[in-house]
């Protein structure tokens, strides 16, 4: 069956796409976060193929969450190729539903206003993100010390490898292997013209890929 490529984006505009379920035991997930360039392909792709034209690209940037447990991904955005990692985090979390335990990033989260957003949500939540090289503690690290402080306390005492294997961030990992699934079987271009319909896009694409994983996942039925 086929449809005109005009009629599927007007429906882009106002297709809902279903969410991930919460988690049925109930048990709070450890996100773990990363982001990506995605190209806007259009017209000037099409000449650049074609003629060998050169033409200035335009990217979006891919925010995506992983469940670190069921391996899926439950929350994807798009913003402006200089959006901050730190500034989506809020945003990223907002899509979530049900509790977190953990968030993890690379040293791109770094920032006190990640630890802000998480802490706003998950109050309980571990933030496990690498101190940047130059970072200091906090005027309250001897009395009150924060999260980030005691990283840098364990990094200062044992080093970054050590501290990375403690703290569980060697799972972060898995958020850079889905942004690979997702360059590798849906592509790493937008094809929709506008940002409300690349958003749509986007959504459909994580969709695909779970229920990809969900297919793929094996069921154990005990037998006599």
């Amino acid at each position: 069956m086929t449809f005109p490529h005009s009629t599927l984006s007007r429906r882009a505009k106002t297709l809902e796409v279903p969410r991930p379920q919460p988690r049925r035991n109930g048990e709070a997930m450890h996100l773990l976060v990363d982001s990506t360039g995605l190209r806007l392909c259009g017209a000037g792709e099409w000449l650049l193929e074609k003629h060998g034209a050169k033409t200035r690209r335009s990217w979006r940037k891919l925010h995506i969450g992983l469940d670190a447990g069921s391996g899926q991904i439950v929350a994807a955005s798009l913003t402006a190729k200089e959006a901050d990692d730190g500034a989506e985090v809020g945003s990223l979390l907002d899509r979530i539903t049900g509790a977190v335990a953990s968030f993890t990033g690379d040293g791109g989260y770094d920032q006190d206003r990640v630890y802000a957003s998480v802490a706003e949500r998950s109050p309980e939540a571990a933030v496990i993100v690498p101190p940047r090289a130059t970072a200091v503690p906090s005027d309250t690290a001897e009395t009150a010390p924060k999260q980030r402080d005691r990283h840098l306390q364990h990094i200062a005492e044992h080093g970054r490898m050590a501290w990375q294997r403690a703290s569980g961030y060697t799972p972060r990992a898995r958020a850079e292997a889905a942004i690979g699934q997702f360059k590798e079987v849906v592509g790493d271009g937008l094809r929709s013209r506008t940002d409300e319909r690349r958003a749509t896009e986007v959504d459909l694409a994580v969709h695909v890929l779970n229920r990809m994983l969900e297919l793929g996942r094996p069921n154990y039925a005990r037998t006599a």
